[in-house]
């Protein structure tokens, strides 16, 4: 009979750990102000506290054959000690524990200001934020940095944790300064929540339970204001409803459901709903999860949605109630964290990741960098790597997206590197342009397939790129010369010549160089949708650009033709005696000598001109406009 009872409390106490609410909190700090020890003391206080109760359920666990692994403690002391050795955490590193109240992840991340990347991540799906101070120091650089980077990122909670009272005697004029200036500080930066406690990591106080050594703070320790943190998916059930579809879920002729996650609000059968960005409404008939149909659905709920209509909703799409929808557009300002080695370029093409859809984002030109420390605004052209910027970006389709500090799900994003797949960023929307939201494409009664019929010929993008030298302008030339002589209406967009017009305000910076083929490509597109045969002679050195204007045009609409010469021998030939100049370094960012060139891998046509003559090569390019029937014969 006591083994039964044993046996069920062993089970209770199991489920009431699975019920208990789970916190993640991110931890940041200057380097040696006792982070990875104040770590270390929670994880040592919460475990001390259950080891009686935990060495009793593991000895029943093994009478009734659970294994000890489903106790789901991790408390990972040793994993500090490298950190310690070195002075400096340089990852995001995890740690996990649990109370008789809640469980918990924290997200450990470096001090350092070239690390604020790593930061970001760990902050990324933070609850609250664990700031140290040292008593002995104050408010740092890095402490505004830190505080920052945890508001933009929309962490509304703040702990700040004022560490080594012991060193300074536990004296209360000490703290309640720091407190001041801190306050102070977080009040310009609009974060909602800040508690202030002062501790000693190495001796405990204020970790676990309040210190005698500080009678004159009534505030709550460490631990315990943890536990009554309140966690966003809670705070997010009484903001409008938000679900992401992730996939639709149709195993059958008889149901048809839109699974995803509910990033914000409540939703019941009946509700009237709207999927955006399409606009189309309907009601939910069913909530289906794993466990059966649900009365009730709310925020952080992985569900299903059976609704009354059969409405075409697809992945990216957000369901929302209908009388409170998020926006849609295509052009937004935002806040931007810069993760990556390559600079943000405006001009260049990324994918932007937000919600579960993707689309395709350009970078305007930055707006400000942002003075993590001070906050003021400095001017900027490019974001390097750790730094933080505000620009536009012009969504390929509309999206629909809330203000992040409304719903961090809708309105955070990150950018990928449409090449390397490498995440280089990582976005706050903080609004629309109004041109997002008052303009529209104007549908034409004449379109490129009836301009092209008039013209009597099959429009494309003929795209030369080489190095400087390579012969791509005499080439160009020439197989325009034929086209124009068969009949064919076209024209050449040359490098040399757009910079006397289109883009004259441009230099040769890699940002220059990148804007300066987004608008030939854009220019390009425009040609091709009058009809013509476009030649676009450039040498465009980056991949990221040449692929731009690929997809700018419909399926076998461009052609990139590589016109291949070693840079010896196109500096041997250097009409224009600039390789010379480039050498001597009297131009800067020249491609092939301070600047580089990014060979294209599958080029549809690929012109080696050390052994091809340029009439050679043209006659190889009209040849396959012949073979694709565009050119005339």
């Amino acid at each position: 009979m006591t083994s039964a009872m044993d046996s069920a409390e062993v089970v209770e106490y199991l489920r009431e750990h699975e019920r208990k609410s789970l916190l993640r909190f991110i931890t940041c700090g200057s380097v040696d102000d006792g982070k990875s020890t104040l770590i270390g003391r929670m994880l040592y206080e919460s475990q001390s506290v259950f080891d009686d109760q935990l060495a009793a359920l593991e000895a029943d666990s093994r009478r009734v054959g659970t294994q000890g692994g489903e106790l789901d403690f991790a408390l990972l002391l040793d994993g500090l000690a490298a950190e310690r050795e070195q002075g400096i955490t340089i990852d995001v590193a995890y740690r996990y524990f649990t109370t008789a109240k809640r469980k918990f992840i924290i997200a450990d991340t470096p001090g350092h200001e070239q690390y604020t990347r790593n930061m970001v991540t760990g902050a990324s799906n933070a609850d609250a934020a664990v700031i140290l101070i040292d008593a002995r120091k104050g408010v740092l650089t890095q402490t505004r940095r830190h505080s920052h980077v945890v508001s933009l990122l929309g962490i509304r909670n703040v702990i700040v944790a004022i560490n080594k009272m012991d060193l300074v005697g536990y004296d209360e004029a000490v703290y309640r300064a720091i407190e001041r200036e801190y306050r102070a500080f977080a009040e310009r930066l609009g974060i909602a929540h800040v508690t202030c406690i002062p501790v000693s990591a190495l001796a405990g106080d204020n970790v676990l339970e309040r210190s005698a050594a500080m009678p004159w703070y009534d505030g709550p320790p460490l631990l315990e204001q943890l536990e009554d943190v309140e966690l966003d998916d809670e705070r997010m059930q009484d903001e409008p409803l938000r679900l992401c579809v992730q996939w639709v879920n149709r195993p059958n002729l008889d149901f048809r459901g839109f699974a995803g996650t509910l990033v914000g609000g409540v939703v019941r059968p009946g509700d009237r709903i709207v999927a955006l960005p399409s606009g189309l409404t309907s009601s939910v008939a069913r909530i289906v999860s794993y466990e059966g149909d649900l009365e009730r659905a709310v925020a952080g709920q992985a569900v299903t949605l059976v609704l009354a209509d059969e409405i075409d909703i697809s992945r990216g799409d957000v369901i929302a109630h209908a009388d409170a929808p998020p926006a849609v557009g295509d052009a937004l300002e935002a806040t931007l964290v810069w993760m990556s080695e390559q600079p943000l370029l405006p001009g260049r093409d990324y994918l932007m990741q937000i919600g579960t859809r993707s689309v395709r984002a350009t970078a305007a030109p930055l707006k400000h960098k942002l003075g993590a420390d001070t906050l003021e605004q400095l001017p900027a052209r490019e974001l390097a790597l750790n730094e933080i910027g505000v620009c536009d970006l012009e969504l390929d389709q509309p999206v629909p997206w809330d203000p992040y500090r409304a719903n961090r799900d809708t309105g955070g994003f990150i950018l990928i590197d449409r090449l390397t797949n490498d995440t280089v960023a990582a976005g706050m929307v903080s609004f629309a342009l109004r041109h997002s939201e008052n303009t529209r494409w104007q549908p034409l009664d004449v379109d490129k397939q009836a301009r092209a019929a008039a013209l009597h010929q099959r429009p494309c993008l003929l795209w030369f790129t080489g190095l400087s030298g390579a012969g791509k302008s005499t080439i160009a030339n020439l197989v325009e010369r034929e086209l124009h002589r068969g009949g064919s209406h076209t024209y050449l967009l040359d490098g040399d010549n757009v910079r006397h017009a289109l883009c004259k305000d441009l230099g040769f910076t890699v940002a220059d160089r990148v804007e300066n083929v987004r608008r030939v490509a854009e220019v390009a597109r425009l040609m091709v949708d009058a009809g013509l045969i476009v030649l676009a002679s450039f040498i465009s050195p980056f991949a990221a650009e040449r692929a731009l204007a690929r997809e700018l045009l419909d399926e076998g609409e461009f052609i990139e033709v590589f016109v291949d010469a070693p840079l010896d021998v196109a500096e041997a030939r250097d009409p224009k005696r600039l390789y010379e100049r480039a050498r001597r370094g009297e131009i800067k960012n020249f491609t092939g000598v301070d600047s580089p060139y990014e060979r294209p891998q599958r080029p549809e046509l690929h012109i080696d001109t050390t052994t091809q003559t340029p009439e050679q090569a043209a006659r190889l390019v009209l040849d396959e406009l012949r073979r694709r029937g565009i050119a005339r014969a």
